[in-house]
């Protein structure tokens, strides 16, 4: 397996809170959650979070007999026990999504949690796994953020109501499971195997990317993957950062930043 991939940080203001690996067998990518300046009981902060998880789940799962949800929980248990001056019992502990991809014995394993997706380009069309199950909590909440445009204070103001609605929910079976410090979240990912035979390639994508076609509908799969085949990750980011540019405020697009962290690990065969 052939990867490779880019990551930018989603403006100048704030360190890029996302994290991308490749190997010949495995793509991650990690993209850590907001705080929208709010406390975390951590002093450390997001992007040591996710370097941190990175570099663990990368050791974790070079055992190609590991399962991956061994592979997480053991990655989420090693970072817990590097900071144990932190409060890690605060809802707002730093946390991200995950979604890795290891090509085993002609087989592609995936794990997703949260809501970066891993796309397949293959022979019946574009399969795109992802967890959605975050964009089934607090509705409300989240039409309140998007009524108000980006770099407003009322904008400023919703999101931290619903980010700290989203902490009392996050890692409970009447919310949604991210990467943070309980092991237990890994067996709440989806996880899953395909065929390597007929798949022509891959991306494992932040919703920074992803948003491109979801959210903003200015791509298609397709169009993603001859970006990629083309002018790579880097390419398919600044399509992202041109599209975003078009609307600054969030009036076309309602959106939580004018620019998210985007990354994009691609893979080929």
């Amino acid at each position: 397996m052939r990867v490779c991939f880019d990551t930018q940080g989603g403006g100048t203001a704030n360190p890029n809170e996302d994290w991308v690996a490749g190997s010949p067998t495995l793509a991650i990518v990690l993209d850590g959650l907001s705080t929208a300046g709010l406390s975390t009981g951590c002093r450390h902060g997001v992007p040591w979070y996710v370097a941190n998880l990175g570099g663990h789940l990368l050791a974790a799962l070079a055992d190609l007999d590991r399962p991956l949800t061994e592979g997480l929980a053991d990655a989420l248990d090693r970072v817990a026990a590097t900071h144990p001056e932190c409060d890690l019992s605060d809802p707002g502990t730093p946390s991200a999504t995950v979604a890795i991809l290891r090509h085993k014995h002609g087989v592609l394993e995936h794990l997703v949690l949260a809501d970066s997706p891993i796309v397949l380009d293959g022979p019946e069309g574009y399969t795109v796994i992802s967890d959605l199950r975050v964009d089934d909590v607090l509705p409300e909440l989240r039409a309140e953020v998007e009524s108000h445009q980006t770099h407003t204070s009322g904008h400023r103001e919703a999101l931290q109501r619903l980010v700290l609605a989203q902490r009392q929910v996050r890692n409970t079976p009447e919310g949604y499971w991210v990467a943070a410090s309980r092991p237990e979240a890994a067996q709440h990912a989806l996880t899953g195997t395909t065929p390597l035979r007929g798949i022509r390639s891959a991306a494992v994508m932040s919703d920074g990317v992803s948003r491109l076609v979801t959210e903003y509908g200015m791509a298609t799969w397709s169009d993603v993957f001859a970006t990629l085949q083309t002018g790579g990750p880097s390419e398919l980011i600044e399509t992202v950062r041109k599209t975003e540019a078009t609307d600054p405020t969030g009036i076309r697009w309602p959106r939580y930043k004018s620019g998210d962290d985007a990354t994009v690990a691609y893979c080929q065969w």
